[in-house]
C-alpha cells in the first residue's frame, strides 16, 4: 500500500529553502538601496566641498586663511554645513606654500602661493568614509617678498626617526589676530609654516599624537618652570625658526611590593620621577609624582613615556631588600616592564649593598659581601636568601609528627615516656610547607644548630620540594631516597625549579636516659623574589665599618663605609679578572 503526502521534513525544508530565497533577495535590495544612497550623501559631500572652494576663490587673497591659523584669513577652521537632506563637518586647512621650483634668494621661504585642502564628513551618516578634496590659490602677483618669517617643527621618535602625522598645534595671543592652529607633520615628520607674523618668544607649541607621549614649549619665567628647555618660539621677518620634539609610543610599568617569599604587602606609598628635563636652573623634572600599592600590593602607570625612572619608598617602618631589577629602571618606548620593591621590617641602621659590573653597570650575582666592625663579620651572597624556623612550639608550626616533643619553645628532641625514658626507635617532625613565591627557584644549602647531639644519638634530615604542594618524595644528599643529611651542606640539584619545599628531621638514640636536641634550623635559596644583585645588611651600629666583596670571575675589592641612622645604600663596583 503506497501513501502519497507531504511529511514535516519535507515542509521544513520548503520552508528553509524559500526563507533563504527571500534572505538572499532582501541582502540585494538593501545592498542596492545603501549603495544608492551612499552615492547620494557623497555627491552631497563633493557639492559641500566645491561650495566652500568657490568661495575661497573669490575672496581677496589676503583673507585666504583660517580663523587663528597661519596664514590667518577669514575660513573657519571647522564648520558645519547643510546641503540637500545632509549635515557635514567641514575641516579646514590652508598652508603657505613655497614652489619648489622657485630660485629667488632669501634668507626664508618665500610663499608662494596657499594649499587649501577640505574634508567633509558626516556624524550622522551610515558608512560614511570622509571625503577629502584639495586645491591651490595663487596671488595675481607669484613670488612677492614678505615681511614674515616662517616655523618648521621636526617630530622624531627615540631612535631619531620622523614620526609623520603627530598633530602640531601653534598658539599665539599675542599678535593680531591671535593664531591657534593644528595641523600634521607629513610622511618625513616636518610640518613647514610659511607666513608666519614675526613674535618675540610669542609662539607656544605643543606636539601629540594619539598613543604617544607629548612634548612642548614654555614660556620664559613662567612660575614653575621659570627657565624651560625649550622655551616659547621666537619669528623673526625673512628668518625660519626650526625646533624639533621627541615622541614615542607610549609604556606601561607595573609596580608590586611584596617580601623576599613573593608574599604582598600592600599599600606601600613611594614616589617615582623620570630623568628628562623640561627646565634647569632650578631642575624642573618632566614627570615626576607620588603613588601607593593597593591592598594586593600593586599599581600600574599604563602611560609612561621612554625614560629612566627613579623609585623612592615612602614607609620608614619598612626596609628595601632590593629591587628587581636594579633602581632606577629604563623604559624603552612600546613596552611593559614590571618593578618590585622587595621589603622587610625596618632593622635600622641599615645597609643596602648593590654589586654591579664596573664596565657595563650590570648587576653582580652570587657575590660574597662581608661588612666587619671590631673583627665581628656578616657575610651575605647577593641573589640568595634564607628562611629558618627555631620553635615548633605552638599550633601550627610544624605538619606532622611522631616520638617528637614540641612542648618547650625554642627546641625539639625525643619524646620521654615518664617509666622508660626514651624511646630507642626512630622518631620524626615533618615541617610546615615554606613557599619562596615561585618555580624559579634553586634550593642552595640546608644548616642547623643542635643544642646537643650526644655520641649515642642520631639527629638527620631529609627534604622534599614541588609546585603542587601535595607530593613530598623526601630524599637525602644524593638525590635518593636512602640517604640522609648527617651534616649540614648543599642541597641536590633535583630540587631547584619547584615553589615549595619541606623538611623531616628523623632523631634516635641508643641510651634511654638521652636525647638529641634541635635548635634551629635555616635553608639557603634563590627564587623569583629574591634580588639578584643586593644584600641588606640591618641592626648595625652607628659607626665606621669595612666591607669586603668577591665574585665568581671578578677580583676582590674592599673599602669603608660610615653607617649613620635610618638605611642607607652602598654600591661596589666589581672589576674582571
Amino acid at each position: 500500500m503506497s501513501r502519497k503526502g507531504t511529511t514535516l521534513i519535507d515542509l521544513v525544508m520548503s520552508i528553509a529553502i524559500i526563507a533563504l530565497l527571500f534572505g538572499g533577495v532582501y541582502l540585494v535590495y538593501f545592498s542596492i538601496e545603501t549603495a544608492i544612497a551612499n552615492v547620494s550623501v557623497r555627491a552631497a559631500a563633493t557639492q559641500a566641498i566645491n561650495n566652500e572652494i568657490e568661495l575661497i576663490r573669490n575672496l581677496p587673497y589676503a583673507s585666504v586663511g583660517t580663523v587663528s591659523g597661519i596664514p590667518n584669513g577669514v575660513i573657519p577652521q571647522s564648520q558645519t554645513v547643510t546641503q540637500g537632506n545632509f549635515t557635514f563637518t567641514l575641516q579646514t586647512t590652508i598652508l603657505n606654500i613655497q614652489d619648489p621650483y622657485d630660485t629667488s634668494p632669501s634668507s626664508s621661504p618665500v610663499a608662494d602661493y596657499k594649499l587649501v585642502d577640505i574634508t567633509a564628513s558626516c556624524p550622522l551618516c551610515t558608512r560614511f568614509i570622509p571625503i577629502e578634496i584639495t586645491t591651490t590659490v595663487a596671488p595675481s602677483l607669484l613670488a612677492q617678498g614678505t615681511v614674515y618669517g616662517s616655523i618648521f617643527v621636526y617630530a622624531i621618535d627615540a631612535n631619531g626617526q620622523p614620526v609623520s602625522n603627530a598633530n602640531i598645534q601653534i598658539v599665539n595671543a599675542s599678535v593680531t589676530p591671535s593664531i591657534n592652529l593644528t595641523d600634521t607633520t607629513n610622511a618625513s615628520g616636518v610640518l613647514k609654516l610659511i607666513g608666519v607674523p614675526t613674535s618675540s618668544q610669542g609662539y607656544q607649541i605643543f606636539a601629540s599624537k594619539a598613543g604617544y607621549s607629548s612634548a612642548q614649549t614654555y614660556p620664559v619665567g613662567g612660575a614653575s618652570n621659570p627657565n624651560p628647555v625649550q622655551p616659547n618660539i621666537t619669528v623673526a621677518s625673512q628668518t625660519v625658526s626650526n625646533l624639533t620634539f621627541a615622541i614615542d609610543r607610549m609604556s606601561s610599568l607595573a609596580i608590586s611590593t611584596a617580601n623576599n617569599r613573593c608574599q604582598a604587602i600592600g599599600n606601600e606609598s613611594f614616589s617615582i620621577a623620570g630623568a628628562k628635563l623640561i627646565g634647569t636652573g632650578p631642575d624642573v623634572l618632566k614627570f615626576s609624582t607620588s603613588s601607593k600599592t593597593n591592598a594586593s600590593g600593586t599599581v600600574n602607570f599604563s602611560s609612561l613615556e621612554w625614560d629612566t625612572y627613579s623609585l623612592a619608598l615612602s614607609d620608614a617602618g619598612k626596609d628595601v631588600v632590593g629591587t628587581i631589577p636594579l633602581n632606577p629602571i629604563t623604559i624603552n618606548p612600546s613596552t611593559s616592564q614590571t618593578f618590585a620593591f622587595i621589603l622587610q621590617g625596618a632593622a635600622d641602621p641599615s645597609l643596602l649593598v648593590t654589586t654591579e659590573d664596573s664596565a657595563t653597570g650590570a648587576g653582580v650575582t652570587n657575590a660574597q659581601v662581608t661588612l666587619t666592625r671590631n673583627s665581628v663579620s656578616q657575610m651575605q651572597v647577593t641573589g640568595q636568601a634564607t628562611f629558618s624556623q627555631t620553635d615548633w612550639s605552638a599550633s601550627g608550626t610544624y605538619s606532622s609528627a611522631s616520638g617528637i616533643d614540641t612542648s618547650q619553645a625554642g627546641v625539639i628532641g625525643l619524646l620521654a615516656n615518664a617509666t622508660s625514658g626514651y624511646a630507642t626507635t626512630t622518631s620524626w617532625l615533618v615541617s610546615n610547607t615554606f613557599d619562596v613565591g615561585g618555580s624559579s627557584s634553586t634550593f642552595n644549602t640546608i644548616t642547623w644548630s643542635p643544642a646537643s647531639e650526644p655520641t649515642s644519638t642520631m639527629l638527620q634530615f631529609q627534604v622534599a620540594a614541588n609546585n603542587d604542594n601535595a607530593t613530598w618524595n623526601f630524599i637525602g644528599p644524593d638525590g635518593s631516597a636512602g640517604t640522609f643529611f648527617t651534616a649540614t651542606g648543599s642541597l641536590p640539584a633535583a630540587l631547584s625549579g619547584n615553589r615549595y619545599f619541606r623538611y623531616k628531621v628523623y632523631m634516635s638514640t641508643g641510651d634511654a636516659s638521652t636525647t638529641p636536641q634541635l635548635t634551629g634550623l635555616t635553608v639557603n635559596f634563590t627564587a623569583n623574589c629574591v634580588p639578584p644583585y643586593q644584600v641588606l645588611f640591618g641592626n648595625l651600629a652607628q659607626a665606621n665599618y669595612s666591607y669586603d666583596a668577591i665574585a665568581p670571575n671578578y677580583n676582590e675589592t674592599s673599602g669603608t663605609v660610615l653607617i649613620g641612622s635610618g638605611s642607607q645604600p652602598l654600591v661596589i663596583t666589581l672589576t674582571h679578572q
